[in-house]
């Protein structure tokens, strides 16, 4: 049996001194394993050795019906994303049963279940830490982060959280190396704009016509990609979903007041593992490939992340998850 492994809430991350060592889902290392939208978050990275019988049987101990709605979620993202098909390879039949069950947890989950109160967009965002220092021009800034993030508990496998986006903000377009994820608004409506990355051009004639003039120094950071759709998403809505091969490149922005959506990205970043986060901006887009779908070819510039943009942290106030 796989020892329980809980968080309830990452402050305890935060303070070591006279919290015990399990308290957290994982130890905390600074800029290595973590969620690199919200770099110099304390997230976490223990490595932890699961129940095998228990995974293949998609049965966890102590589950019933007084289990957590989040509690069921981090089980089932245990199970679906314990060996995910990787970039290129086609997914089996049980990873796609797991993945579906998932998203029905996913679909179910609202703001109330993780003690969250939708914010208004004159809410000063309570509890919100001071932004971090991880770039310099942060100190430029004034009145907090736009957007913050909410630990929730993180494996080899997976990671989960909560972001909260403030009226207005956004979370610039960005990839997600060889990951899966599942996206799921809990308050306010957030609209996605969703990118395939295509592969890079051989460098023929009619390849080079189409790429936008940029100075030889940055020809090696244009991306060809396609545009695959832009919605808008509410509580109401099913989780958008991404893979490593589809929709893997995202812009979210706020739409109509303040926004929080639970998230889930299999495996979490970890730019030792060659999956860090990239920032990138479209640059010119092209003819349509579908008029009824309304895909458009684009060229992504990769850039540094945005100045406007970085993302602070608060404690999770929801029920506590145990692996």
């Amino acid at each position: 049996m796989a020892s329980l492994i809980c968080t309830k809430d990452t402050s305890s991350c935060n303070n070591p001194k006279g919290s015990r060592k399990n308290v957290c889902a994982v130890s905390r290392r600074r800029n290595r394993r973590s969620l690199s939208l919200a770099k110099g978050l304390p997230l976490t990275s223990d490595k932890w050795r699961p129940d095998h019988a228990a995974l293949r049987s998609g049965m966890m101990p102590g589950d019933s019906n007084m289990t957590s709605i989040v509690q069921r979620i981090a089980r089932q993202a245990l199970v679906t994303f314990r060996s995910p098909p990787r970039v290129g390879e086609e997914a089996g039949k049980s990873f796609l049963e797991n993945q579906s069950k998932l998203k029905s947890l996913m679909t179910e989950v609202r703001a109330a279940d993780l003690k969250l109160a939708p914010r208004r967009g004159d809410d000063s965002s309570p509890g919100v830490s001071p932004p971090l220092p991880y770039h310099h021009h942060h100190h430029h800034h004034h009145g907090g982060p736009p957007v913050t993030y909410m630990h929730i508990c993180e494996t080899d496998q997976f990671s989960m959280g909560v972001f909260l986006l403030k009226s207005g903000a956004s979370i610039p377009l960005h990839d997600h190396p060889g990951m899966h994820g599942m996206l799921k608004v809990l308050y306010g409506k957030v609209r996605i704009s969703c990118f395939d990355r295509l592969e890079r051009p051989a460098g023929g004639t009619q390849a080079a016509a189409a790429a936008p003039a940029l100075p030889p120094t940055q020809m090696g950071s244009l991306r060809r990609s396609l545009l695959r759709s832009i919605d808008e998403y509410t509580e109401e809505s099913g989780p958008c979903v991404l893979s490593p091969d589809q929709d893997n490149l995202h812009r979210i922005d706020a739409v109509d007041g303040p926004t929080a959506f639970m998230d889930i990205l299999a495996p979490p970043y970890d730019p030792d593992e060659d999956r860090d986060c990239h920032y990138y901006k479209v640059l010119a887009e092209g003819n349509a490939r579908d008029t009824e779908q309304k895909e458009k070819e684009v060229w992504l510039l990769e850039i540094s992340q945005p100045a406007d943009f970085w993302c602070g942290g608060e404690p999770y106030p929801g029920p506590e998850v145990c692996l």
